[in-house]
């Protein structure tokens, strides 16, 4: 194993960091925070740690899946530990595994709070939330890959764990230009949706705080009642911008490059479009009753579906007091997710639909044993190793699931809010249904649990393997 080139990306990450968290102190400064310290010293400490590792770079930067699987595990490990530091400082959070969670809920965008009183937070804290969003969504390492070319010649094996998806490839030949195309389409429609809501009205710290969350499909936001009180205007363009970045950024690329026709033909993307359409249709006509107006029940009908498919988790309304069909959607939204490829959790559209495409198959090779006809996506015959690893990303999947509604039933709350609790944490979508609802947060879980929920969160946003990586004795093995 390449300890040492382990050893660099985690140099790299930490760096990273410390540039990040002096850009805070900026906000902070600007209005005259106490909380400048906190977040200065720290932004010193990380940038010197980090920049005496990456001076020290491994001769030998060769490296294959373990060391990738490991480095991004660890990356995202030390950069929420690291992370969380401020947050105590600051005292704003009094304790550790408190703000460990809220930062692991920021950096894996789940949006899932421990706090009571987000508004009782420094502007400067409340930025770095949402930052925390921001470069989680896109991921942290692919902005290393796109900016430190001697780590990409075998950077293929940090994209595809550190990527959404059952597949991950390359717009072009070179994994740091794929990297640097990814973030600049990604910095591109944060920007663009930084200025539209600007145009509404939204003040400068709303609009950026509001773009960085809906880009990496967070959810943080910066009033305790998140968008309920801003306007219908701004609630419907975070909700169209929430869905456009729930899709494949494979479909932005052929559009940048005059491939539209090619875009369009995205069968995720058709899938995705659709569920959203039926079922907002469907929860529209459910609460109609509930609301004065058709246009309001349809507006939060389709904010809630925008938000809960794409793993945002922000909120207009308390849909915990909607009809029992309408919280079941939405609870079955939680688990499909948004597309591959996207900011979004889940376990994504294109493995739910490949999933019963293969169950359909199997079907149909018990009534013609002799027939053989692979799955096909997108156009495309599935590769049988694509197939099976959907079928192990499954079985991981309920497994840990099942035993994370066991672990934190320890806490003694209802099986709806426990049962949501894991569900909003592993897909990474933030609010969840019971206690733990658009009105409610996660503060009265105990540590063991959280503690439980935080493995959740990085487990569903590195889609299991890396994480369960990190805990298998065959990783440390030389061979």
């Amino acid at each position: 194993m390449n300890r040492k080139f382990i050893a660099y990306v985690l140099s790299l990450v930490t760096l990273l960091e410390g540039f990040m968290f002096l850009v805070v102190s900026l906000i902070a400064a600007g209005y005259k925070e106490k909380a400048f310290y906190a977040y200065f010293v720290m932004g010193i400490i990380s940038v010197v740690i980090g920049y005496i590792g990456y001076k020290r770079k491994p001769a030998n930067m060769n490296f294959y899946a373990k060391e990738g699987f490991l480095a991004v595990s660890l990356s995202w490990i030390v950069i929420s530990l690291i992370g969380a530091l401020p947050l105590v400082l600051t005292g704003e959070v009094l304790n550790y595994t408190d703000a460990m969670f809220e930062i692991v809920s920021g950096f894996t965008t789940t949006g899932s709070s421990i706090l009571t009183n987000v508004e009782a937070l420094s502007h400067a804290s409340l930025f770095w939330r949402s930052f925390t969003h921001f470069f989680g969504g896109m991921g942290v390492l692919v902005i290393v890959l796109a900016f430190i070319p001697s780590i990409s010649q075998s950077g293929m094996y940090i994209m595809k764990a550190e990527s959404p998806g059952p597949t991950v490839g390359k717009f072009v030949s070179k994994v740091s230009t794929t990297a640097r195309i990814l973030y600049l389409i990604y910095t591109g429609m944060t920007v663009l949706q930084f200025v539209v809501l600007m145009c509404l009205e939204c003040n400068w710290f709303e609009a950026i705080n509001i773009a960085m969350a809906t880009a990496g499909t967070g959810g943080f936001a910066i009033y305790n009642t998140s968008l309920t009180n801003m306007t219908p205007s701004v609630q419907v363009v975070t909700a169209v911008f929430m869905l456009l970045f729930g899709i494949n950024f494979n479909v932005y690329y052929f559009i940048l490059i005059k491939k539209a026709k090619e875009a369009f033909k995205c069968e995720e993307m058709r899938i995705y479009l659709g569920i959203v359409l039926i079922a907002t249709a469907v929860i529209t006509l459910n609460i109609m009753s509930m609301y004065e107006s058709t246009s309001y029940s349809l507006r939060m009908a389709f904010f809630n579906v925008a938000s809960i498919i794409t793993t945002t988790g922000f909120g207009t309304v308390d849909f915990n007091n909607w009809p029992a069909l309408s919280k079941t959607i939405l609870l079955v939204l939680m688990f499909i997710g948004a597309c591959a490829g996207s900011t979004g959790g889940g376990i994504k559209v294109s493995r739910i639909a490949i999933m019963f495409k293969d169950c359909a198959n199997s079907i149909r090779k018990l009534a013609h044993p002799r027939v053989v006809k692979p799955v096909r996506f997108e156009g495309k015959p599935v590769e049988e190793e694509t197939v099976h690893s959907i079928r192990s990303y499954i079985s991981f999947y309920c497994f840990i699931l099942i035993a994370s509604v066991i672990l934190i039933s320890i806490d003694n709350f209802d099986f709806v809010t426990n049962f949501s609790s894991v569900a909003a944490t592993f897909n990474n979508i933030g609010p969840g249904l019971g206690l733990v609802g658009p009105a409610g947060n996660f503060s009265q879980f105990s540590y063991f649990s959280k503690i439980v929920l935080i493995f959740d969160m990085l487990a569903g946003r590195l889609e299991l393997i890396p994480m369960l990586v990190l805990f298998s004795k065959s990783t440390y093995r030389n061979s």
